[in-house]
């Protein structure tokens, strides 16, 4: 009996385990940190063994095989041992794939998977596929290749996924952009980093497509320098192609096997530029699975986007509210500030990852009339746009920074949160901080 270990006892390693344990492996959970009550109570029913808050080592040291959670990095203790021991340490994604039959749809990037996973499962399901979701969002691949029949499954994976593949290939695969984000995971060498986005297609063949954007520099730059197996299939907001997706005019044209999909901008849900990039990559996928072009133009133009992504929380007094709390990096940020209309009070800041914040510069001069710094730290933030803007306060919790930027806005401004930094150093996580951003908002 192979013995597998599953390091880290959340969504990713209990769903591992589920599926371990179905396939008959001999299955051990540890996590260093506490598990929940709602997964011990899973792990307990499928009678699997468990310990957290600790990691023993003779009942790690002798797996056959490691599935390690996307959280913990390669530099821990006990990664570095079992790697010195030649013991195969794979993600969840590596470890299910080979026991499903499904069709699968990877989605990695800086920024902007999340809603174009979404959007890409929105579309197929809509178009009536057996469709399942997963990978960085909603319930573990695993667990759903474990007890659900879906014939295609949409997966958003993040860098830390990819870390861990050796086999696993999607059919399609999509890479939305690349910028400087969690160098700190990559020795803050930006090309190790750009080469784990690419681990995407590294099994990929001529049967597959890899779907990114050509406006996207560093993109561009490593498909001109490496050659890759699968069909490629670019998008781009500024120039107009043979092939793939582009803009004429106010018309988005997507031209895929002698196929052509139109559709005017005006009538696609999501706003802003980059969503327009979203929506060509997931109508891209649409395309190559068959979806009726009717059912295409319908499914971009209802669908409601993503919870803490630009999301529209409240108008009160004239002064719009945006929760952009998944701005966890510059680049998103940039996003954000670029799309905003008026002038606005920003709530920036928490646990930063190496940011360079001169790319906002001309942003934040043109658009931001205040800052809020919600962090433990703000120093670097101060720094940066001190002489820029007229108006700078510090504080250190959410409904402070909300009422504060109350006080500060007049009729018509905006009040954007969009940190441009990890949520840990105040909150749990990034939905943590958003869902007390709303509170905050409703409580004025």
């Amino acid at each position: 009996m192979k013995r597998l270990v599953v390091l880290g006892g959340g969504e990713s390693g209990v769903g591992t385990a589920i599926l371990g344990k179905k396939e008959g492996y001999d299955v051990f959970v540890s996590d260093f940190g506490k598990i929940k009550d709602n997964y011990i109570d899973v792990l307990t029913k499928y009678e699997i063994n468990w310990e957290d808050e600790k990691h023993t080592e003779e009942l790690i040291l002798n797996a056959d095989v490691v599935m390690k959670s996307p959280g913990i990095p390669d530099k821990a203790p006990i990664i570095k041992k079992l790697v010195e021991l030649n013991i195969p340490v794979i993600s969840e994604i590596e470890f299910a794939a080979p026991f499903t039959n499904a069709v699968t749809i990877g989605i990695t990037g800086s920024n902007g998977k999340t809603t174009t996973t979404m959007l890409t499962y929105h579309l197929l399901k809509e178009g009536g596929l057996n469709v399942g979701l997963g990978g960085n969002i909603g319930k573990s691949f695993a667990w759903q290749v474990a007890e659900e029949n879906y014939e295609v499954y949409v997966l958003e994976l993040s860098s830390f996924q990819l870390d861990g593949i050796i086999n696993y290939k999607p059919h399609i695969a999509i890479l939305t952009n690349i910028s400087p984000d969690h160098l700190d995971r990559y020795d803050y060498k930006y090309e190790n980093y750009i080469e784990s986005k690419f681990r995407i297609t590294k099994n990929q063949t001529a049967e597959d497509y890899l779907i990114y954007d050509s406006d996207d520099e560093a993109t561009e730059k490593r498909l001109q320098n490496n050659k890759v197996k699968a069909q490629l299939i670019p998008f781009s907001i500024t120039k107009q192609l043979d092939k793939g997706a582009f803009l004429n005019n106010n018309i988005m044209e997507v031209k895929i096997n002698q196929e052509e999909f139109l559709m005017e901008t005006e009538q696609v849900a999501l706003e802003g530029k980059h969503n327009l990039k979203n929506a060509m990559a997931a109508t891209s996928v649409a395309q190559l699975m068959r979806i009726r072009k009717q059912t295409i133009r319908e499914s971009l133009s209802n669908f409601q986007g993503v919870e803490h992504r630009l999301e529209k929380v409240l108008k009160i007094q004239n002064v719009q509210y945006i929760n952009d709390s998944k701005a966890t990096n510059v680049n998103a940020t940039f996003f954000a500030l670029d799309s905003m209309n008026a002038p606005t009070v920003w709530i920036v800041g928490g646990v930063d990852k190496g940011n360079d914040y001169s790319e906002l510069m001309a942003l934040v001069h043109e658009k931001v009339k205040a800052i809020i710094c919600l962090g433990v730290d703000n120093k670097k933030i101060i720094d940066a746009f001190g002489n820029i803007v007229d108006m700078m306060v510090e504080v250190d919790n959410m409904s402070d920074a909300v009422n504060t930027a109350k006080h500060i806005a007049e009729k018509g401004d905006m009040v954007l949160l969009s940190p441009a930094c990890a949520s840990f150093d105040l909150f749990q996580n990034y939905e943590d901080r958003g869902k007390q951003f709303k509170e905050a908002v409703k409580n004025l």
